[in-house]
C-alpha cells in the first residue's frame, strides 16, 4: 500500500458516511414489496429504492474499507455500532422480502420477479460487505494486536442476524491499524487460496526504516526486555518460522540511510483440515512481542508476501514452505539483500541449475529440497554480475524452463512487488485497490479487498509486473515488461471487474467446500426452480415459464416439428 503514515484526521463530510448510508437504508426500508404492491411499475422504478440507491449504497458501503474511512470507524466505538444497526436494519429487510416474494412468484410478472430477487441479492451483498468484510474483520485486526480491543460477535458468517457484544478498547495507533489492516487482508486471501494446496503456509512480513526510527525500534526492544529474543531469531541459514532478518539497505533517500527486518511465519503439516494453517499464524502473529512493537513505527516502506502451498518439489516442512530466501549455507558466500520468493509451478530445469550453482558456490541446505530455492539463488547470481535488482530478476526467471508464476520483494528495491508469469499453467491477478494492490492466484484471493483487476498474460512471451507503493496508484503505478525486456503497456481498458464477491465463494462455517456444496444444493435447486412457472390467468392452473434464453425460438420450432431426436443432459461430478 501506499505510505498511511501521515494521513490527515477524517474530515467531518468524511465521517458523515455512515450518516448518508443510514439514509439510504432508510429509503431501502420504505420501498418494500407491501408498501406500494399495486402501484403500477412499482417494481421496477422503485422496489427497495430501486438500482440506483442500491448501487450507491453498495458503493459507500465498499468505501468504508478504505485506509482513512476504515480506521475512522476502527477508532470509533460509536461509529461501529452505528454500522451494526444497520446491518440489522438490512438484515430485517432481507428476511421481510425475502419472505414476501417467493410465495407470490406465480402470480407476479416474470420480469418483475427478476427485477426484485436481482435486488434482494445486491441487498444481501451490501449486507455480507458491512458485516464480514468490515465489522468482522475490525474484530480480526482486534485480535491480532494484542493492544487492540476485544469484541464478540454472535451469530454464524452466513447468517443474517448479527448480534453484538461491547468491546473493549486499548486505543491502536494509526500505524498499527492500517499494519494489521493490510497482514489481515493477506491472511484472508490465504485462506480462501487454501482450497488449491494446504500442506503448508507461510507469510513475509518487510519493513523498511529509516536508521533513526529503527534505532528507536532498537531501544524499545532494549527497554521491553526482547533484545536475546531477537538475537535467537535472526542469523538462521534456514528460513523458517519465526525467523528474523536484518539489513542495513544500500537505498538511500537524501540524508536518511535505510534499514530493512523481515519477520516470516510458517507451518507445515501433512494432515490437517482447511484454516488450520492461517489460524496458526495469526496466533504466532498475536503472540510476536517483536512484531506488535514494530508495527508501531512508521516503516518508510512495507510490503507482504504469502503462500499457501501443495508440495509438487520437496518434502512438506517449514523449510520448503514459501517463501524461501538467498540465504547461502556458507557463512563466507556473501549476499546482497533480503530477497523472499514464492513459486507457483515448477522449475523444470531445476536439477541442472542446482549442480551449477553448487559447483561455484555452495551447497544448498540438505533441509531444503523445494525448487523455489534456486529462484533467489538465480537472482543473487546476477546482482553479483553488476545487474540492478529488477535485471537480475528478469534475467534469473529466463533462466527457467516450464509454466511458472513468481512473486518477490525484496529491500533492495523497497516498497515494491515483482511478479512473473509465463506458460498457461499457472495465473496471476492483480488487484487494484483505493491504497493498494493486491495479487493472487485466484480471483477470489482478491475480491474482498476490490472488483477491478488485471491479469497477467504471460502464456507465449512471459510477462512481468512491478508493482510500487510509492506509485500514483491504479493502472498508472503498473510497470510491465515482458522477459525479453520489451515494455507492455497496461491501460484502463484492460481493468476487468469481477462479478463475484467474497459472499459467492466463502467457505463460511463448513469445515471443507465439499460439504458446502452438499449443504446448499437444496437452495440451488430452488434457484433454478424459481420463476420458471406462473399461474394461467385463463385456467388458474401452473404453466412452466421459461425465457427465450433457455430454450431460444428456434430450438422449440426443431423439438416440435421432430427434428430434434436426442437430447444430452449434461452435468459436473
Amino acid at each position: 500500500g501506499k505510505d498511511v503514515s501521515k494521513l490527515e484526521p477524517l474530515s467531518s463530510k468524511e465521517f458523515s458516511d455512515i450518516g448518508y448510508i443510514n439514509e439510504m437504508v432508510l429509503c431501502v426500508k420504505s420501498n418494500l414489496f407491501d408498501s406500494f404492491a399495486n402501484r403500477d411499475n412499482f417494481i421496477n422504478e422503485s422496489y427497495l429504492g430501486g438500482d440506483s440507491v442500491l448501487d450507491k449504497l453498495l458503493y459507500h458501503v465498499r468505501l468504508l474499507k478504505s485506509d482513512r474511512l476504515f480506521f475512522g470507524l476502527f477508532s470509533s466505538i460509536d461509529k461501529e455500532r452505528e454500522l451494526e444497526l444497520a446491518g440489522k436494519e438490512i438484515s430485517s429487510n432481507i428476511d421481510k422480502e425475502s419472505a414476501h416474494i417467493s410465495p407470490r412468484m406465480a402470480d407476479i410478472d416474470a420480469a418483475d420477479v427478476e427485477i426484485a430477487l436481482a435486488r434482494i441479492e445486491k441487498l444481501k451483498d451490501i449486507f455480507w460487505c458491512i458485516t464480514r468484510e468490515i465489522l468482522e474483520n475490525i474484530t480480526r485486526i482486534r485480535q491480532l494486536a494484542v493492544t487492540g480491543c476485544t469484541s464478540v460477535r454472535n451469530g454464524k458468517s452466513g447468517d443474517t442476524k448479527l448480534e453484538c457484544a461491547p468491546a473493549v478498547c486499548t486505543p491502536l495507533s494509526q500505524n498499527q491499524v492500517l499494519n494489521f489492516k493490510r497482514i489481515n487482508a493477506v491472511l484472508n486471501s490465504i485462506d480462501r487460496l487454501e482450497v488449491r494446496g494446504r500442506d503448508s503456509a507461510g507469510i513475509s512480513l518487510l519493513f523498511t526504516l529509516t536508521a533513526a526510527e529503527f534505532e528507536s525500534f532498537r531501544k524499545e526492544l532494549v527497554k521491553s526486555g526482547l533484545d536475546d529474543q531477537i538475537k535467537q531469531r535472526t542469523n538462521k541459514t534456514v528460513l523458517t518460522n519465526n525467523c528474523i532478518t536484518i539489513n542495513n539497505s544500500d537505498c538511500t533517500n537524501g540524508a536518511d540511510k535505510y534499514i530493512a527486518i523481515s519477520i516470516v511465519y510458517k507451518y507445515a503439516a501433512e494432515i490437517g483440515s482447511l484454516g488450520d494453517n492461517v489460524a496458526f499464524i495469526r496466533t504466532q502473529i498475536r503472540n510476536d512481542q517483536i512484531l506488535q512493537i514494530l508495527t508501531a513505527f512508521p516503516a518508510a516502506f512495507s510490503t507482504i508476501s504469502a503462500h499457501t502451498r501443495w508440495a509438487s518439489v520437496g518434502d512438506i516442512t517449514q523449510a520448503n514452505c514459501h517463501p524461501v530466501d538467498n540465504e547461502p549455507t556458507d557463512t563466507l558466500v556473501k549476499k546482497s539483500g533480503i530477497i523472499h520468493v514464492s513459486l507457483n509451478g515448477d522449475i523444470d530445469n531445476y536439477p541442472e541449475l542446482k549442480k551449477e550453482y553448487e559447483s561455484r558456490f555452495d551447497a544448498i541446505h540438505t533441509d531444503i529440497t523445494t525448487d523455489t530455492k534456486i529462484i533467489p539463488l538465480q537472482i543473487e547470481l546476477h546482482l553479483r554480475q553488476g545487474h540492478s535488482i529488477e535485471e537480475a530478476f528478469r534475467l534469473a526467471v529466463n533462466d527457467f524452463h516450464g509454466s511458472h508464476a513468481i512473486s518477490m520483494h525484496t529491500d533492495l528495491a523497497p516498497g515494491k512487488i515483482f511478479l512473473a508469469q509465463k506458460g498457461s499453467g499457472q495465473a496471476i491477478f492483480t488487484g487494484i485497490a483505493p491504497n493498494h494492490y493486491i495479487t493472487a492466484s485466484e480471483l477470489y484471493g482478491l475480491v474482498e479487498e476490490t472488483q477491478d483487476f488485471i491479469k497477467l498474460n504471460g502464456e507465449k512471451r512471459g510477462q512481468i509486473v512491478i508493482l510500487d507503493q510509492n506509485s500514483t496508484g491504479g493502472v498508472e503505478g503498473i510497470r510491465s515488461i515482458a522477459y525479453d525486456g520489451s515494455p507492455i503497456e497496461i491501460k484502463e481498458a484492460d481493468i476487468q471487474h469481477s462479478q463475484i464477491t467474497s459472499r459467492d465463494i466463502d467457505r463460511q462455517n463448513f469445515p471443507h467446500y465439499f460439504l458446502k456444496e452438499i449443504s446448499e444444493s437444496p437452495l440451488s435447486v430452488a434457484r433454478t426452480l424459481q420463476n420458471k412457472w406462473k399461474i394461467s390467468p385463463d385456467t388458474g392452473y401452473y404453466k412452466m415459464n421459461l425465457s427465450r434464453s433457455v430454450i431460444p425460438e428456434h430450438i422449440e420450432t426443431e423439438l416440435k416439428q421432430g427434428l430434434i431426436r436426442k437430447i444430452y443432459f449434461i452435468g459436473q461430478v
